[in-house]
């Protein structure tokens, strides 16, 4: 009987937890947290306020000029790095010390010297497209396109754009390679000890 009785507590905490988790996951999923009745539309553009950093180290003034969707890479970018980082402190915990391959140095430098550089030049650029530079330089048309009173025409400012995301696309994609190679070492840690076990199990 006491047996019973205590299946049945068990089982009603059990339900109570997942049904509060699967709750609160449903409140995540359209932008709202549970006890706040301020809703978060996660489609709403995304703000400097609103950013954490977890690794890159960024300055907001360069930012502001930067569209939503760059914003949003950007974050993920971050989000990658410290899933990465995250790994390498797991190895480290181990005792293991694993030699840094070129592509892990290149991405490395790009993450931490590159990118910031990069985001400097396009707000230098895209100011005079409507950043902060735009709003105190005087416009000035000629046959070459459209110059503002620093001599630097709109096409740069555009070209800069596309140059910046391009190297986003690019630090975005080495970071999928580099996790993708981090998950096939664990697939086949996990390979190795299963054959560990079965070889330790047979008569």
């Amino acid at each position: 009987m006491s047996m019973l009785l205590g299946v049945g507590v068990l089982t009603t905490i059990t339900v109570f937890y997942l049904g509060k988790k699967g709750w609160q996951a449903l409140h995540k999923a359209v932008g709202i947290t549970p006890g706040v009745l301020t809703y978060h539309d996660p489609q709403a553009p995304i703000t400097l306020t609103d950013m954490t950093w977890q690794n890159l180290t960024l300055n907001n003034k360069h930012l502001s000029v930067l569209a939503d969707s760059q914003l949003r890479q950007l974050q993920r970018i971050d989000h990658k790095v410290a899933t990465y980082q995250g790994y390498q402190q797991h190895l480290q915990a181990q005792n293991i010390t694993p030699a840094i391959t070129e592509q892990q140095f290149v991405l490395d430098k790009l993450l931490h010297t590159r990118l910031a550089e990069m985001l400097a030049s396009h707000y230098h650029l895209a100011g005079v497209n409507g950043g902060a530079d735009a709003t105190t330089s005087t416009d000035i048309t000629s046959d070459k396109g459209t110059t503002n009173d620093r001599g630097v025409t709109n096409d740069k400012g555009a070209e800069a754009g596309q140059l910046l995301q391009a190297a986003l696309n690019n630090i975005d994609s080495r970071l999928d390679e580099l996790l993708e190679q981090v998950d096939s070492q664990h697939l086949q840690d996990l390979r190795v000890m299963k054959n560990y076990i079965d070889s330790h199990n047979a008569p």
